[in-house]
């Protein structure tokens, strides 16, 4: 609830920044962004649990917002905002003795599980980064940071097929799981993920036409995705994400 107001404080600053901008001096810059990212919610180094990755597909992950930058000097600027994002992935890997928790029929089971895991990540936020800005000219722009993020909906899961589980351990029952629905098991754990997320982000904005633009960033989440009391995973996953944008300068 906290987080919440304090977003919602953030969004009627910003708003009120904007509607009484030409008050400001003439160092104050407005822009309003879009972007689409590319990325996804991983581990750091590819565990030995994970033998393949056998697909990776592209999802709509959009980008929209508005930042307020004060220069500082000639070259230096600090640079807040207010984005409202998605970050997803969808994909497919081969495991081998890869901790799961799985329901198959009206059964909930644990173990260690080999075979086909196919994973779909949604994660919706609002997002507000402070950063340092620095300028080689009128055109080019450099800026880096933290930001931090409150996700709104958050989706997590899956399914397991084509292999088989130990139940509790290496030596447990051996449950098959095929290739069809009702033979193959699911997987959900998106209440065990974190409403907060954090990281740092880098990037670069190019402003080739009058007021239009392009820009690329880069964000690396350092916290986790799941909450620190949540086991099933063993594999702190980080959403580390590429933006290829437009913005337009308003001011």
């Amino acid at each position: 609830m906290k987080l919440k107001i304090l977003f919602t404080g953030i969004l009627a600053l910003l708003a009120s920044t904007l509607s009484k901008a030409d008050s400001w001096d003439d160092d104050l810059q407005v822009k309003a962004r879009a972007g689409y990212s590319i990325g996804g919610t991983a581990p750091i180094g590819m565990p030995e649990t994970i033998r393949s990755i056998d697909a990776y597909k592209l999802t709509p992950s959009f980008m929209f917002g508005l930042d307020i930058q004060k220069n500082i000097g000639d070259k230096w600027g600090l640079l807040t905002g207010l984005h409202f994002e998605n970050k997803a992935m969808n994909g497919d890997v081969t495991t081998k003795a890869y901790h799961m928790e799985v329901r198959k029929g009206d059964s909930m089971m644990e173990g260690l599980f080999t075979g086909k895991v196919h994973q779909e990540v949604t994660q919706w936020m609002f997002t507000l980064p402070i950063q340092a800005t620095y300028s080689f000219n009128d055109k080019l722009q450099l800026k880096a940071g933290p930001y931090f993020s409150l996700l709104i909906n958050k989706d997590f899961s899956g399914i397991a097929s084509d292999g088989y589980l130990r139940q509790n351990d290496p030596t447990g029952p051996k449950i098959l799981m095929g290739s069809k629905e009702g033979e193959w098991a699911t997987y959900d754990f998106s209440d065990d993920m974190h409403r907060f997320q954090f990281g740092l982000a880098v990037g670069i904005d190019w402003q080739f036409y009058r007021n239009f633009g392009l820009s690329a960033d880069l964000n690396w989440g350092l916290n986790g995705i799941f909450k620190s009391d949540f086991k099933t995973v063993d594999q702190t996953l980080f959403p580390i994400y590429a933006t290829i944008g437009l913005f337009y300068r308003l001011k």
